[in-house]
């Protein structure tokens, strides 16, 4: 009986052990799927392929692209250019950890972030779940734009010159304004007046 027992007790330690190592083996095996899935989805800069503009109604503006193994962004020329596109300039990987330096929202909802070295130009993808549930957001993308954070919408490219400034904003000039008066410290404050068509 003596025998039984401890043949009984080797197999549940044989058991226990067993299991102990599958478990150990199965859970090494998801963390390492989880890791490598993460590294992937955060470099999977694809989701910026493409053309964006500011408002659901306007031509597009910008576009993203790869160029010989590196993305690139381009600005739109106005209508008066010889071009469409201008010349492409440089764009990187942004560590999730900066996202709170351009954007106000919770780095753990966005999935990519790239932008100009200068930083004047930066974009994020949302995830589509948290994009879908947010109220504030009608577009996955945001850009933050020299100091300036809102979103963009991802539009259909076309090789058409648009000159984005022509309008409303044409008939706004801006003069200086040089009186000594006008001076609030070192700025110089500028007149803003809305000139009409007619009256020129």
């Amino acid at each position: 009986m003596f025998l039984d027992l401890h043949r009984l007790n080797i197999r549940k330690t044989r058991l226990l052990l067993a299991m102990a190592v599958t478990s150990t083996v199965l859970l090494t095996a998801c963390n390492d799927t989880q890791g490598s899935g993460d590294t992937v989805a955060a470099e999977d800069l694809t989701v910026f392929a493409g053309c964006y503009t500011v408002s659901h109604d306007e031509p597009a503006q910008i576009k993203v692209s790869q160029q010989d193994g590196a993305w690139i962004m381009q600005m739109k020329e106005p209508a008066n250019a010889s071009r469409v596109w201008d010349d492409p300039e440089p764009l990187e990987l942004i560590e999730n950890s900066d996202i709170p330096q351009f954007f106000s929202i919770d780095p753990d909802n966005v999935d990519a972030v790239i932008g100009r070295p200068d930083r004047v130009l930066v974009l994020a993808h949302v995830r589509p779940v948290y994009a879908n549930i947010d109220p504030l957001l009608d577009s996955e993308y945001l850009s933050y734009i020299y100091r300036g954070a809102n979103t963009i919408y991802r539009v259909e490219c076309d090789e058409v010159n648009t000159d984005v400034l022509a309008n409303p904003h044409a008939d706004i000039v801006i003069d200086n304004v040089n009186s000594a008066d006008q001076r609030v410290g070192d700025n110089v404050v500028s007149e803003i007046r809305v000139v009409h068509e007619d009256s020129q």
